[in-house]
């Protein structure tokens, strides 16, 4: 380790200003006009694998971004990793809250600020420096690596999943690693082993064939918005419990264990009620504590609604028209299907007399997660442990990263999540960055735990 530590040390300069090179390619994948910047950042990682020493590097067209591929198959007896990630970034927007240029990496308080520093360019990088590093000082890996890095990831990922189906073979291997989480402080390293699952629906409810005046029929005929507000009232009870029938039939409930371990994470919710400006945190099912709620409880959230009038000033209607977004979030063992065809039904079922509602179905995820106490996991762990001088903390997430339920079912084969990130990041913010004292640590946590695979 001591030889590996002197040259990530010495190469930290030039692998901050290759970074730097990735991540002034504006590669937003949800925005038409930035098509040949993905197609730019795609082939700067193919070329980036190819110059470190991966073979059989492809850039894989698909109907929408590329994925690229490449691997290093040459140790016989060892295991085989296939390391994730994604090199799209999320739109900009409002550029006016950034310090400095989304596009112009910038070091400031030994930080690096850029769209992608944390979410994910940063986080993939580290584990092609870790590769090249390993290669650099021996020749060779200790284990068998392959790497498929994709550019949609923040668009919902919807050519990979079928890419992993339909190349089973080609992706074969014993575990995947991914980086694109977060620890759990400055310092406090973090496995997050569980993540939550999504659903999303969309309805309208709607009365008259038109809107109509409020003096003409105002007290004689119902108002959807009025309606609108009275069908949502029926989705909980006081305390946040979910009142869909069957919502909650196939949670599974945490173990004392990993009750303990959330407890023992020591969340300060004081200093969250400060830093949030609010003066409680009530929300969801209050029978179960805050941490638990927002990890480990599935969730049913209102996050749009509309109808009416919406421009300045007054127009006296009665609105025929009420609609509204809904998102859930689900943990192990449920199936966003099943639960979007359960709000569907309680939606119709409870609709108040004289409005009809008509529901659409939208996005699903699955959930997704791995036991504490499995080998691989405990393997990342020690090289945790190696680096940081502290066992990591478990976590379970409360958002969702559907792909990675995609890996598991379609590989067969453990997913571990290292990530390398801080929670202050602001991924997906104005200002997002990646605190560089993890760059050198993250790549030597990676070069340690592929070592540790061929133990």
């Amino acid at each position: 380790m001591k030889d590996l530590s002197a040259l990530v040390s010495n190469n930290h300069n030039q692998n901050v200003e290759e970074l730097k090179e990735l991540l002034r390619i504006p590669s937003i994948s949800s925005l038409s006009e930035h098509k040949e910047d993905i197609q730019k950042a795609a082939s700067w990682i193919a070329n980036k694998l190819e110059s470190i020493g991966m073979e059989h590097v492809e850039i894989i067209q698909t109907n929408g971004h590329p994925i690229i591929y490449g691997d290093w198959l040459h140790q016989e007896n060892a295991p085989t990793v296939l390391v994730y990630g994604h090199y799209d970034v999320q739109p900009v927007d409002p550029i006016h809250l950034w310090e400095t240029p989304p596009f112009e990496p910038t070091i400031r308080d030994e930080k690096i600020f850029a769209r992608g520093a944390t979410d994910d360019k940063g986080q993939t990088f580290l584990h092609i420096k870790a590769v090249e590093t390993l290669l650099k000082l021996e020749n060779k890996l200790p284990v068998n690596v392959k790497f498929c890095i994709e550019g949609e990831e923040e668009i919902g990922s919807p050519n990979l999943s079928p890419f992993l189906f339909d190349h089973k073979e080609k992706l074969s291997c014993d575990v995947v690693v991914i980086s694109d989480s977060d620890m759990w402080d400055k310092g406090i390293p973090a496995i997050t082993y569980s993540l939550r699952g999504l659903c999303s629906l969309e309805f309208s409810l709607k009365t008259a064939n038109s809107d109509l005046h409020s003096g003409m029929f105002g007290g004689g005929v119902q108002n959807a918005n009025h309606l609108l507000v009275q069908l949502l009232s029926t989705l909980h009870d006081a305390n946040g419990k979910i009142n869909v029938d069957h919502f909650y039939d196939d949670v599974v409930e945490l173990t004392e264990f990993e009750k303990e371990q959330i407890k023992a994470l020591g969340l300060d919710e004081e200093k969250l009620k400060r830093s949030l400006g609010l003066t409680d945190l009530t929300g969801g099912e209050n029978n179960f504590p805050y941490p638990e709620r927002i990890s480990s409880r599935p969730t049913l959230e209102i996050n749009g609604l509309w109808g009416g009038f919406q421009g300045e000033g007054t127009k006296t209607v009665i609105p025929n028209e009420a609609h509204a977004k809904i998102t859930c979030r689900l943990v192990n063992n449920q199936n966003p299907e099943k639960i979007q065809g359960l709000i569907k039904k309680h939606l119709e079922e409870h609709a108040p007399k004289g409005c009809t509602v008509k529901v659409s179905l939208r996005d699903i995820g699955n959930p997704f997660l791995t036991p504490i106490d499995s080998p691989m996991i405990k393997k990342a762990a020690q090289a945790y442990q190696n680096v940081y001088g502290k066992a990591p903390v478990y976590k379970r997430e409360g958002g969702s990263i559907p792909i990675v339920s995609d890996f598991n079912q379609s590989l067969d084969v453990p997913v571990v999540l290292m990530g390398f990130g801080l929670p202050d990041e602001n991924l997906h913010a104005p200002n997002e960055h990646f605190n560089l004292e993890n760059f050198d640590k993250g790549i030597l946590t990676i070069c340690s735990f592929l070592e540790l695979l061929n133990d």
